[in-house]
């Protein structure tokens, strides 16, 4: 008869065992997985034959698999619904940049949640929900922080980064950069719960993928073309790919971390992409890009993986969108839910555990973006013009029926119109000819005391420009009159001591321009001591940043302006050149405000 002690010297032994093998000892980890711009048409899960995705569609091959997923047309008002369960019109997303982006202060999530149950929580890559504290990351429920708030960035190779609200340089290509962090995040939290969310830049432009990943795609014919093939641009397309091939590689690093530590049974890995293709290429006969409220620029691949919790090659066939992402994660890991506002989103744990009792209900989901308005249900769309089409009978919208339904479309049309006056935001002021948020930037917050004011967040004025048609990685440029000058609407909050830098470029015989800083009485001015002229970045891309209106890039370099005593309150902060002694002044990137 074996004894009570060697009973209890051989669980002390097993225990430690097991729990090296994998066993749960701890609510599921979390790994999300968010691509910017990929289409559902490509992976090669989906049937695109012209690249391979292997450890993308891995997941979806050991877990679950969506077979209409829905998320907005563009970035940031899906990534504000995934962190809310929440339609983003009622979160104060509205815009994409200039401050557009944020997502109101009143509002929680799902990082808020999981760091309260104890989780370790880290995002590594494209934030885009705000940039000054309280909007970052950091301020949202995100223990650690690795990539940029922006919408897009204009570098991918030693891109300069924020880590925890500082800048540093970063050395090789921008998605294994944030692959590196997160697996550093993974490795060391490995003994408690983490969750993990890794938003990757790619394959939004600019166009610039590794050498070795362009090699294989440069000449490759294009075998699948885009639904109207003239508007496809070939490079375009084998870039995209080269790029999501690069990004699956990525995958294939984490998910191979995850098996090395021997936690993959114990975490729930999501793998979905924002919104439609940024570019004209195969997305499975779909009307619609990135942008439109059509099936094409709204629906995305959606894979879910959770090893022995949920079935291999589950196919889930209700719609659902991203706004159900929410609540189907503080479902599935048993976490209480920070914050009463109403979700919109349903929870998809009874779908993707094969627990649901009853018929799963139809629905209506919704996608908008300037001003059109479509929705979608299991078998039908109303689109924004007010035409309904039979999704499983004419996937790609060919043929509208609304004269074959007039009572459908008028139901749906009646849907349309309350959801409108739903989703309706308080009316925001507006400066006349000024697309910049007007609601105040944030400045002084003792607990993240460093600000950073980008040229995307500001309002150039006078002869100022913004060196792009798109801010988000835009710097501010023609700087040359004592009459111009940069404008950033702030509400200081703490009154203190302020030092204060720029991020700039400056040719050498045009340095020595003095600068004043004011704001509310407050003055602090300067001279541009130093030029520093670097050149433009132009050996990235595959295509020409024109075609697009982004900015060329170049190194900015930093130069410390002084110190100010900033007053309490809410005001324009204004930089401007009240001597000019050369051409011009600078091009400027960046102020930050720093409170000592």
């Amino acid at each position: 008869m074996i004894s009570r002690r060697c009973i209890l010297t051989l669980f002390a032994f097993l225990v430690p065992l097991t729990a090296s093998r994998g066993a749960p000892t701890h609510r599921p980890n979390i790994v999300i997985l968010l691509a910017d711009d990929a289409g559902w048409g490509d992976y090669s899960f989906n049937g695109n034959r012209q690249l391979a995705t292997p450890n993308i569609d891995s997941i979806a091959k050991a877990g679950a698999s969506f077979d209409r997923f829905y998320v907005c047309p563009v970035c940031s008002p899906t990534r504000a619904e995934l962190l809310t369960g929440r339609y983003h019109r009622r979160s104060g997303v509205y815009g994409v940049s200039t401050g557009q982006e944020r997502l109101n202060l009143d509002e929680n999530t799902f990082a808020d949640s999981f760091k309260a149950a104890g989780y370790a929580t880290g995002i590594f890559g494209k934030w885009h929900n705000g940039s000054q504290w309280p909007y970052h990351p950091m301020a949202r429920g995100f223990d650690t922080f690795y990539g940029y708030t922006s919408g897009h960035w204009g570098e991918y190779f030693n891109p300069p980064m924020e880590h925890n609200g500082l800048m540093e340089r970063g050395q090789g290509y921008i998605v294994d950069l944030c692959t590196d962090k997160a697996l550093e995040f993974i490795e060391h939290h490995r003994e408690k719960p983490f969750l993990c969310y890794v938003p990757f830049t790619t394959p939004h432009s600019p166009w610039s993928v590794p050498p070795a990943d362009w090699a294989r795609f440069k000449d490759k014919p294009i075998s699948q073309e885009a639904s109207n093939p003239k508007a496809e641009n070939p490079d375009e397309t084998r870039c995209a790919l080269a790029m999501l091939e690069n990004q699956d590689r990525n995958v294939g690093r984490l998910l191979k971390k995850l098996a090395d530590l021997g936690l993959e049974e114990n975490t729930i890995v999501i793998y979905f992409s924002d919104n439609g293709p940024n570019s004209a290429r195969w997305n499975g006969g779909m009307k619609g890009l990135k942008a439109s409220t059509d099936e094409g620029g709204v629906r995305s691949a959606c894979f879910v993986r959770w090893p022995g919790r949920i079935g291999k090659g589950t196919l889930i066939e209700p719609i659902a969108g991203v706004i159900d992402l929410n609540p189907t994660l503080h479902a599935l890991a048993g976490v209480k839910r920070v914050g009463d506002k109403a979700q919109d989103g349903r929870d998809l744990s009874p779908l993707l555990q094969k627990t649901l009792e009853t018929q799963w209900p139809d629905r209506h989901l919704f996608s908008t973006w300037a001003g059109k308005v479509s929705v979608r249900t299991q078998q039908y769309r109303l689109d924004a013009e007010g035409n309904l089409f039979n999704m499983v009978a004419d996937p790609g919208q060919k043929t509208p029926m609304q004269d074959k339904e007039p009572s459908l479309a008028r139901e749906l049309g009646e849907a349309v119109g309350a959801w409108k006056k739903d989703m309706t935001m308080p009316t925001l002021p507006s400066r006349p000819g000024s697309a910049v948020d007007p609601r105040p930037i944030p400045v002084g917050y003792r607990e993240f005391p460093i600000t950073m004011l980008p040229a995307r967040d500001g309002e150039p004025r006078g002869e100022m420009r913004r060196s792009s048609k798109a801010p988000n990685s835009s710097y501010f440029v023609n700087w040359s009159q004592t009459t111009d000058s940069a404008v950033w609407a702030v509400e200081v909050i703490h009154a203190g001591t302020y030092s204060v830098s720029l991020d700039y470029t400056c040719p050498d015989a045009d340095a020595g321009s003095t600068l004043e800083l004011s704001f509310k009485g407050a003055r602090l001015q300067g001279k541009v001591s130093k030029g520093w002229d670097p050149p433009l970045i132009t050996d990235q891309d595959i295509v020409p940043r024109s075609t697009h209106g982004e900015s060329l890039m170049k190194e900015f370099r930093s130069m410390h302006l002084g110190e100010i005593q900033l007053p309490a309150g809410r005001g324009d902060l204004v930089l401007r050149a009240p001597e000019i002694p050369g051409k011009s002044v600078m091009d400027l990137r960046r102020l930050t405000l720093t409170l000592r």
